[in-house]
């Protein structure tokens, strides 16, 4: 598309002649919201599936991030009466759930990139925070995504538009991968690497597991593409990447993917870890983005 198109984090050259926007799935509107005075400062933007755990983030970043936090932090969730997702802005953090998939994921990054836009908001950098299957790694184990790959191992986010099928790049940014990686110290209890990440479509054939209501491929044909997968340097597997990566790409926005691994994917199928670990696992990645946050906050003093 041409470069004249672009306007701010959107890739459409039907957006500049919207004369309101209402962002129906997280109920802020143009019309009603001063974009600008609300989220002009935003720089950095944390999603992750679950409501819940995404207001733990906001908590989490407030506290770590307190120097750039205004007195009092309010954690009301911006959504309102919407009940789709939740949104909290931390400073100049932004906290947001997506759902499941890349389908749910899509909506709520068409509508915060819109709100970016609206706002003015310049420089921003969008972190997915998730859990995921590791393969070939400690359960805990933080992954950052070097590649995001399909289930044929292609670094492509494929959909339909128009009855036409449309692949894009599912392209990340290498050096903020280091950068965030980086993050991880020795006085961490888990290990940080980087690694390809599988992007699937469900949960339980297109992952290969075997405990599943439908499955149709023996125990061999699962582990066999797993291993295929560890050996093209794939270190765990979600349901978003290639969708965060893609769209991302398409309206410019740098983007960094950072999951930890439930269990390895190559021992078995079930989360059997304690519900109380799990919690703390999937705080790691917040800890990791956490750091990296304010080092960039710090560096730009």
């Amino acid at each position: 598309m041409d470069s004249k198109s672009k306007q701010g984090y959107t890739d459409n050259p039907h957006f500049e002649t919207m004369s309101s926007d209402f962002l129906y799935h997280i109920n802020i509107s143009t019309s009603s919201h001063d974009l600008k005075k609300l989220f002009s400062d935003v720089k950095f933007v944390c999603i992750g599936g679950s409501n819940g755990r995404m207001l733990n983030v906001a908590k989490y970043l407030a506290k770590e991030l307190s120097s750039y936090m205004p007195e009092t932090v309010d954690f009301t969730d911006l959504t309102g009466s919407s009940d789709r997702f939740v949104m909290y802005k931390v400073g100049p953090v932004l906290s947001a759930s997506h759902g499941m998939g890349v389908p749910s994921m899509s909506i709520l990054l068409n509508e915060i990139f819109k709100l970016l836009t609206h706002a003015g908001a310049k420089d921003v950098t969008i972190f997915r925070l998730g859990s995921s299957g590791g393969l070939g790694i400690k359960p805990g184990t933080v992954v950052v995504t070097t590649e995001a790959v399909n289930g044929e191992i292609k670094p492509v986010y494929e959909q339909f538009i128009l009855g036409k099928r449309c692949e894009r790049a599912s392209v990340l940014d290498q050096r903020i991968a280091e950068d965030v990686k980086s993050c991880g110290t020795s006085e961490d209890d888990f290990e940080v690497v980087l690694g390809k990440t599988m992007c699937a479509g469900g949960f339980y054939e297109e992952q290969g597991r075997l405990d599943g209501a439908i499955c149709h491929y023996t125990a061999e044909d699962k582990f066999t593409f797993l291993q295929k997968l560890y050996d093209s340097g794939v270190r765990n597997i979600e349901m978003e990447c290639t969708g965060l990566a893609a769209l991302t790409n398409q309206v410019n926005m740098k983007a960094a993917i950072v999951c930890v691994g439930l269990l390895n994917r190559l021992e078995n199928d079930q989360v059997t870890t304690p519900v109380e670990k799990l919690h703390e696992f999937e705080m790691r990645p917040a800890k990791i983005v956490g750091r990296y946050i304010k080092k960039k906050l710090d560096a730009a003093k």
